[in-house]
């Protein structure tokens, strides 16, 4: 991993893991190649992931400097491509006493090929899944998955919904803001699979330093 990448860091009163650059989907909301891969005086681009260990040597560093409302998985990446990496951290995150949030896309379990939403409750206390649309051909517009994930992605991000709000204790359907997208029917949408919502800005215009 480059020197100066970082796979922990702060913003505002949280710590947030970037423990992959990988994603499934290619948004055109993404702000990640906008900003080249920085945000707000961070410098997320990593070369090799980061092992567990690394993360979580980084993560106690941080909270000796300060300490933290919660710890959220959240880098330029899709953290459930690194399942077994974000259980190790988190883990370590929660016998730290951290409130743990996983900030997703919500392919992971066509990602894994399996149902990981059991797994992912044993550490997560809150999970935010980014759907953007409830139309599946506008879903597939805005997200651009990968072609091995375009078929069954809409559903299966549907199914991994409906199958946290199940499991863990607060799970929350977000879209960016689109003049173009229905937000009442995401709302509708997301509560129909026993989840909350919220519609959340489009960032981009103020740059990586904020």
């Amino acid at each position: 991993m480059n020197k100066s990448s970082e796979c922990v860091y702060r913003f505002k009163d949280a710590v947030y893991f970037n423990i992959t650059n990988e994603c499934p989907n290619s948004c055109v909301f993404c702000i990640k190649r906008k900003w080249d891969m920085q945000f707000m005086g961070h410098n997320l681009a990593l070369g090799a992931p980061p092992p567990a260990e690394e993360i979580i040597s980084a993560l106690d560093a941080e909270l000796k400097r300060a300490p933290a409302r919660e710890a959220v998985f959240c880098g330029y990446g899709e953290s459930t491509m690194r399942l077994e990496t974000l259980l190790a951290v988190g883990r370590a995150a929660k016998a730290l006493g951290l409130k743990l949030r996983l900030n997703t896309v919500g392919l992971g379990n066509l990602v894994n090929g399996r149902d990981i939403t059991s797994d992912l409750a044993e550490v997560l206390d809150c999970i935010s899944i980014s759907l953007n649309s409830a139309d599946p051909g506008q879903w597939k517009q805005l997200v651009r998955p990968l072609k091995k994930y375009e078929a069954e992605g809409f559903g299966s991000v549907l199914e991994f919904i409906r199958l946290c709000a199940a499991k863990i204790p607060e799970t929350v359907v977000t879209a960016v803001e689109d003049p173009a997208v229905d937000m009442r029917l995401l709302e509708a949408t997301a509560g129909q699979l026993g989840a909350k919502f919220r519609a959340r800005p489009a960032l981009g215009e103020n740059g990586p330093e904020g």
